[in-house]
């Protein structure tokens, strides 16, 4: 219970008694607030004061002037006023900035309610590139989002970036410092196509097409797992990395110093990003929606191999075998339909929504190079129908 010491006390008490929120604090909390409001009143009362000291003044000196008493109250009390709004402002500008790091729609919607920031994905962009007492993990949560204005607000948020004569991984360690990549392997596909477009625009006599950097961007995040994480045994070598990049520009090469200065880049630099942030690949493994080996349909050349795949946020992995730690393609299966097929028992297939084009995947060569996938759709077989079900309804659930 919160005692009464004064009469003022009593009054706060009575006051902050109809207020919900009041009740739900400790005696030492409720102790605090009181203690806050009276030195609140204390500072009111002292301005009041101050204020009528002005007018009497003012009065005095009008006497001597011959001008009209007031002129200046009015004037102290314009100001007066303007820094209490500014006050208040300021007071909305870090309401909304903690509800941005709690929820982030939530956030700019009270910034925007409060008159601080407009309601157009160039301003939030600017936003989130300023990124000031905004926290880097909800950022790449609100960019990460495949919505309107998010999907908007990332194209506008990415075209900050000044990307000109700057090397990929330099252009990476900016692009990546503004905010944490989200653990969904969907997300950080559509933050790192726009990546790629922005990229290849400001440096195109480098690079053919944008699919080159977007491979490369993939390609080097890959490499500073592989470097850095102690639970790979198998270090990439600075020929091997060379090599696993060899024709992705368009079917030609990208020059090797290049590559090898960005190897070194990330040998002697790993991103500083935590690891729960989901910049180690290897975390997506853990917890998997399905995993097992099922037989899968080749993309150029029609044979049937056993693959280890695993089913995680909205994204379809297959590896040679289960000890690799490097998985041999990508599959994300946003915008991509499942069917059974009618040919073939145990077998379901993967194919593309026509609305949004064709399956865009990536996987490694037979000479460890990353490229573009050759599927125009998969065809997956499972060891018995109950599996087939199972993993149809998994798949379907997700695409």
């Amino acid at each position: 219970m919160v005692a009464r010491n004064t009469r003022s006390d009593a009054y706060l008490l009575d006051q902050l008694e109809t207020d919900k929120r009041f009740h739900a604090l400790t005696d030492e909390q409720k102790r605090a607030v009181i203690e806050v409001r009276r030195k609140k009143e204390l500072v009111q009362r002292e301005l009041n004061v101050i204020d009528q000291e002005l007018v009497r003044i003012d009065q005095d000196l009008a006497q001597f002037e011959g001008r009209h008493p007031g002129a200046a109250a009015a004037a102290c009390s314009d100001n007066n006023t303007a820094n209490r709004n500014s006050d208040a402002k300021t007071l909305d500008d870090v309401q909304g900035r903690q509800k941005f790091n709690v929820d982030p729609k939530k956030g700019i919607e009270s910034l925007v309610a409060s008159g601080l920031l407009n309601d157009s994905p160039d301003d939030i962009a600017v936003f989130l590139y300023k990124g000031e007492r905004l926290n880097k993990t909800k950022i790449g949560e609100y960019l990460g989002e495949n919505k309107e204005p998010n999907l908007t607000v990332l194209r506008k948020f990415v075209e900050l970036f000044e990307f000109q004569k700057m090397d990929i991984v330099t252009a990476l360690r900016a692009f990546l410092g503004k905010f944490r990549l989200p653990g969904e392997a969907q997300k950080i596909d559509r933050m790192m196509e726009e990546f790629a477009v922005v990229y290849c625009q400001a440096n195109s006599s480098l690079y053919s097409k944008s699919d080159t950097c977007y491979v490369l961007a993939f390609s080097i995040i890959m490499l500073n797992t592989s470097l850095h994480n102690p639970s790979v045994k198998d270090k990439l070598t600075a020929d091997q990395f060379v090599k696993m990049n060899n024709g992705i520009n368009d079917g030609g090469d990208l020059p090797s110093q290049l590559l090898i200065d960005a190897y070194n880049s990330i040998k002697n630099t790993p991103f500083e990003i935590p690891e729960e942030d989901a910049m180690d690949f290897t975390i997506t493994f853990y917890n998997p929606d399905k995993r097992g080996y099922l037989v899968k349909e080749g993309g150029k050349h029609k044979s049937w191999k056993k693959r280890y795949f695993v089913l995680t946020d909205n994204c379809l992995y297959y590896f040679v075998k289960e000890s690799d730690s490097e998985p041999k393609g990508i599959v994300p299966l946003e915008n991509l339909k499942v069917f059974e097929s009618k040919d073939r028992k145990f077998t379901f297939e993967i194919r593309p929504d026509e609305k949004y084009g064709p399956i865009k995947a990536a996987k490694t060569d037979s000479g460890g190079k990353m490229v573009s996938g050759n599927h125009e759709h998969y065809r997956i077989q499972a060891s018995c129908q109950v599996k087939t079900s199972e993993l149809h309804f998994c798949v379907r659930g997700v695409c």
